[in-house]
């Protein structure tokens, strides 16, 4: 298995380019990076990437990003549905942002044991990909936190990622996702296979500069030559928010009586607020 270059703390900024901008960025960035190894025999050089996210019957991580909480996280289970191994690893991973910022967690733990997981019991050391003590540490605290929530499934993001790394540490890392698909999902059934689907940025693809240390000089070179203006881009609660929460409530019949009485007022107008910065937004839902 290929080594884990995940950052596990960083520093990430988004920004929302046309696709042409973006070949144009991917001339610019290879002068200083290199391509993934996963997507460097691939069309567009990018690999496709799934994630399962988990959230509390009302919601609350996504309302946490939606109210634009300093201090929050999120849980999914991210997978790869290009692997032809059925037997491939699932990776549970907390993304957490403190302030501004970001801290991962992540521990892969082979599919036959997600299950008993997700219900709460840990997995035998022989189930894990890694017996990394840090690997071993975020699957408890993964645990911990979806138990405290009674966090279950509720929503699978698939998009496409091409990513670039720097050849000599793991210090920068420059990614453009594309393609960015939302839908309702309440089981973990790990396959590439969307229900209703939703395109959460249309055309739109996703830069983002993630970095360790200081901030590359080169990066803010980048920034000027090309106009970037830097944004907010949740795939999870963007998701959600424009295709509507009521859709990933298991409770369809209260959450049916929610849609209809409406939001609360202050939970309402951060939703619009939020979808009036997405590109072409307008607050108003599409699919």
């Amino acid at each position: 298995m290929a080594e884990d270059n995940m950052q596990l703390q960083r520093w990430e900024l988004k920004y929302f380019i046309p696709g042409d901008v973006a070949l144009a960025l991917r001339e610019f960035v290879s002068s200083y990076l290199e391509i993934d190894e996963y997507g460097a025999k691939r069309p567009n050089l990018s690999y496709s990437i799934h994630n399962l996210y988990l959230d509390s019957e009302d919601l609350r991580i996504y309302w946490g990003t939606i109210n634009g909480n300093r201090n929050r996280f999120k849980l999914r289970l991210r997978f790869y549905a290009d692997n032809p191994n059925p037997q491939a690893p699932v990776f549970f991973e907390i993304k957490r942002r403190m302030n501004d910022a970001i801290l991962k967690q992540r521990c892969g733990v082979q599919r036959s044991a997600v299950e008993a997981v997700l219900g709460g019991q840990l997995p035998e050391l022989g189930e894990l990909v890694s017996q990394d003590v840090r690997q071993l540490a975020a699957i408890q605290r993964f645990i911990e936190l979806s138990g405290e929530l009674r966090a279950c499934p509720v929503a699978h993001v698939a998009y496409d990622r091409e990513a670039w790394i720097s050849p000599h540490d793991n210090s920068v890392r420059v990614t453009f996702d594309r393609n960015v698909l939302i839908s309702p999902e309440f089981s973990a059934r790990f396959t590439s296979e969307m229900d209703d689907p939703t395109s959460v940025f249309g055309d739109s693809v996703i830069l983002e500069l993630k970095f360790t240390g200081r901030f590359p000089d080169w990066f803010g070179e980048m920034v000027r030559v090309f106009g970037l203006r830097q944004g907010s881009a949740s795939k999870y609660a963007d998701g959600i928010a424009i295709k509507g929460e009521y859709c990933f409530q298991r409770n369809q019949d209260m959450a049916a009586k929610n849609f209809e009485v409406g939001l609360a007022a202050e939970r309402k107008q951060a939703r619009l607020s939020r979808l009036a910065r997405l590109p072409g937004g307008s607050g108003v839902s599409r699919t």
